[in-house]
């Protein structure tokens, strides 16, 4: 009697164990096609009154930002991403720069932030059907279109004991983000990743016209990408 009922909790046993595993088998099939990320790192904003980017005298602000990221099929994913820029002039701008300046009534400093939102259909370089079947390594990139919000404080001088304005500024733009990702598990990456938001405004910083190009902002971000569980279909 004693072997029948050790004999029984075995199989007992050994029917849950096999169960679990046939369970966890059958979730590890299921794709996870829908991706989690974060990121944080050096950002800098392209302004009339930013410095001077050819002698890299310019400010460095950081930049973070969310994504929610869904497969659409072995090589394309649609992309939604939302953050936040520190942005601020910088640099030493010449004597007969600032008289222009003055002449137009132009910002001679500008502090604040960018909160932006954009949606990309980003391509992997390497596709893939499964998450469990990705390269240890993938390139992945794209552009779209996005909204940004601009908040800042503004002056007409340098003089110390100007009272700042304040401003702020909705306008459209166009994201170009890629990046390198490296494989740290079966649900996990990690990524450098750059992007450009491309504006079609040149006073973002209350000046306008002392560059040959409209106000841009520049981002570098290690970023933490998760693979989310996909939802039961109960």
């Amino acid at each position: 009697m004693s072997r029948l009922i050790h004999l029984s909790f075995f199989l007992l046993f050994s029917l849950a164990s096999g169960l679990a595993s046939g369970q966890s088998f059958y979730k590890e099939k299921i794709p996870r096609n829908n991706v989690f990320s974060i990121g944080i790192g050096p950002s800098f904003a392209y302004l009339d009154n930013g410095g001077q980017y050819r002698e890299w005298n310019f400010e460095i602000k950081p930049a973070i930002s969310a994504s929610y990221s869904r497969k659409i099929n072995s090589m394309f994913d649609l992309r939604g991403t939302v953050g936040f820029q520190q942005i601020s002039s910088g640099g030493n701008p010449p004597t007969v720069i600032q008289e222009n300046w003055v002449k137009n009534e132009s910002s001679f400093t500008a502090a604040g932030s960018m909160y932006f939102v954009d949606v990309i259909p980003s391509m992997n370089l390497i596709p893939y059907n499964h998450h469990m079947n990705r390269s240890k390594f993938n390139i992945y990139g794209g552009f779209g279109i996005g909204v940004m919000h601009v908040a800042t404080e503004q002056t007409k001088s340098f003089e110390e004991n100007e009272n700042p304005t304040n401003h702020s500024l909705t306008t459209p733009y166009i994201p170009v983000r890629a990046g390198l990702s490296y494989r740290i598990g079966n649900y996990s990456d990690i990524a450098g990743e750059g992007t450009i938001l491309w504006t079609f405004n040149d006073n973002l910083d209350g000046n306008a016209g002392s560059n040959k190009y409209n106000d841009q902002f520049a981002q570098a971000q290690i970023v933490y990408r998760r693979y989310l569980i996909p939802k039961s279909k109960n």
